[in-house]
């Protein structure tokens, strides 16, 4: 069986590296007569002209089912990070609980019954940033998942480099752990069954792509060319470990020339499946991107519609992610044409299901006939039992350490579900840096910042009390918030570069898509957002404990290594000195959680008044 899956995975990146292989064509051509059924059927039905769209016709259904940013989330996401918001017929709104890797099987299973010709493709950041059931074994569990959701192929994303290139190769290709060993004895972890596309990431070395830039998916015939690629931000967004001895091209640049390749190879239909988004001007993932059926995508904005504007009209659509957001848009190609971008919102809570109609004679896709939406993963309908006995074996080599108690909370402490800047699990989590980090002997650290980006999940208290009772936090919990074990760092800044940090939040590669930074008790400072750039965090209003931070004078500020490298754009705290390696934020996090709660006096969630908004 292993040895059938690694031929299967062997044979897909030889035909997207364009080895002369022969065409399924060609192959038909070939067979005796006894074979000839299917090819007497595709006579007939061309003979018809447009057969029936599922079969042998000149033009032919394809499904393509697509999702994006899983992130390890196999079990189904808790409190706001598991539901998705539906717009009614009235205009009114309500949430819907959804997702779960169990659900996720039976859904797109479901969807492909009836559909000849389907194919399944994702936009990245499938791994990275998981919960503990799949973070704690290097996301092996994820991996496994996939195989059995039958995906072809995906781009990879940000959070692929969590752990490196040697890593995400292992992801592709298999092997046990260099340092971890084999998770499950006597099993040898076999990779993924499907291409990773990293079409615009290469070795500073060679110039060459890390894995596949692309790749050709087909059946009877029918040929549809994949291109993947990643933000090229990448590298302001992951640690520079994750990231060191590769380039990031851009991406419009890098798609239009594997376009031109893949057309070199007669594959005239193409799919781009892009690691990067948009952000619709509605939450709902049924909001009509295209109101007023012009095909312009004014519902939708962001670094995708550049993107989508640029690229080859040869590109038929694009699978996208990163935002986290739904839609369904139509965006003009270079030539004005209409063309279909889509993003199935994260944690696969949402399916995007997309009719792609193929035209035999030109072996192009017919734009005018692509039919696409967005689908929830609900959880009414049978859970997939070959993923609930894949969460429930893993569970049981995790349960040891995931079912640790680590402190108690009184009431959810939303953090991913918050749409404030400032948000209540943020301030928690500068505040167990701080206290970490705070002795003499462990930094001195005078204040805490923390990247929203980090935070992963809220803690909810039903999830906890249904679990333990009475809101208890376990080590699994604490993890899907902090799973990336950033090691925390110390650092002298400048006062003048505490405050350039803090107007960096709103200014240069975050001017248009703000973040900021969940500060530590005693800093305090004004945003003003009815100003632009740097101006909306106010001067003179930056205090530390009551006193204007001094701009000539050094404060000890503690971070984790992300952050002090200048990720997420803050060249800022890049300029820290004196230097000190800490715990990790996990560590800190589960320390400040036993510290400052007991069953009898949980955690209560925070004011959040560190940060005054004007809007």
């Amino acid at each position: 069986m292993a040895a059938s899956s690694r031929k299967n995975k062997t044979g897909r990146r030889i035909l997207a590296a364009g080895a002369g292989l022969a065409t399924v064509g060609a192959l038909v051509a070939a067979m005796p007569s006894s074979a000839g059924a299917a090819g007497d059927g595709f006579a007939a039905e061309a003979a018809n002209g447009y057969g029936n769209g599922k079969g042998w016709g000149r033009m032919v259904d394809v499904q393509l089912l697509s999702f994006n940013d899983l992130h390890g989330t196999l079990e189904p996401p808790a409190g706001s990070s598991g539901q998705v918001t539906r717009i009614k017929e009235d205009g009114t709104t309500e949430k819907i609980d959804a997702g779960g890797v169990e659900y996720l099987a039976t859904h797109l299973r479901q969807a492909r019954e009836g559909n000849r010709y389907s194919v399944t493709a994702a936009a990245g950041d499938l791994i990275g940033g998981s919960p503990l059931l799949s973070g704690l074994f290097h996301d092996e569990p994820t991996i496994a998942a996939l195989n059995k959701l039958d995906l072809d192929v995906t781009s990879v994303g940000n959070h692929e480099f969590d752990e490196g290139a040697v890593e995400l190769a292992r992801m592709q290709d298999g092997g046990c752990h260099p340092t971890a060993g084999c998770f499950v004895e006597g099993k040898t972890f076999r990779g993924a069954d499907f291409p990773y596309l990293a079409a615009n990431v290469t070795k500073e070395k060679t110039g060459k792509p890390i894995l596949d830039p692309y790749f050709i998916w087909e059946k009877d015939g029918v040929r549809i060319g994949f291109i993947g690629v990643t933000l090229e931000g990448t590298p302001n967004i992951v640690t520079a470990e994750g990231v060191k001895g590769l380039k990031f091209g851009d991406e419009v640049e890098t798609i239009n020339k594997y376009t031109k390749i893949l057309e070199r190879k007669g594959v005239k239909s193409i799919v781009a499946l892009i690691h990067e988004g948009g952000m619709p001007a509605s939450s709902g993932y049924n909001y009509n991107c295209d109101g007023n059926g012009d095909g312009e995508g004014e519902g939708v904005s962001g670094a995708i519609v550049d993107i989508a504007k640029n690229v080859s009209p040869q590109v038929d659509a694009m699978v996208t992610g990163h935002t986290h957001q739904a839609y369904v848009c139509s965006i003009p190609d270079p030539a004005g044409k209409p063309r279909l971008v889509t993003s199935a919102s994260s944690f696969g809570k949402l399916y995007t299901d997309t009719t792609l109609t193929y035209d035999r004679r030109t072996k192009d896709i017919v734009r005018t006939a692509v039919d696409s939406a967005n689908h929830v993963v609900s959880r009414d309908v049978a859970k997939a039992p070959d993923m609930t006995k894949l969460i429930t074996d893993w569970n049981s080599l995790a349960a040891p350490i995931a079912n640790r108690p680590q402190g108690w909370i009184a009431a959810d402490i939303n953090g991913r579900g918050s749409t404030a800047y400032e948000k209540p699990l943020g301030d928690v989590i500068a505040d167990a840096q701080l206290a970490g980090l705070a002795p003499a002997d462990k930094g001195g650290a005078q204040l805490a910042l923390m990247n929203p980006g980090g935070i992963r999940a809220d803690l909810v208290w039903a999830e906890s009390a249904a679990k333990e009772g009475n809101g208890v936090v376990t080590y699994g919990e604490s993890f899907t918030v902090q799973p990336f074990t950033n090691m925390m760092n110390v650092v002298d800044l400048t006062g003048a570069n505490v405050i350039s940090a803090l107007k960096q939040q709103v200014s240069g590669s975050n001017l248009n898509a703000v973040k900021i930074l969940q500060v530590s008790k005693g800093l305090t400072y004004t945003l003003d957002m009815t100003k632009t750039g740097a101006d909306r965090v106010v001067d003179g209003t930056i205090k530390l404990n009551g006193e204007p931070i001094d701009p000539a004078k050094t404060y000890r500020v503690a971070m984790n290594e992300f952050l002090a490298g200048g990720g997420d754009g803050f060249p800022a705290l890049a300029t820290g000195t004196n230097k000190l390696v800490g715990a990790s934020d996990l560590d800190l996090f589960n320390a400040y959680l036993a510290a400052n709660s007991t069953a009898a006096a949980p955690l209560q969630v925070p004011a959040a008044d560190r940060i005054t908004v004007v809007k």
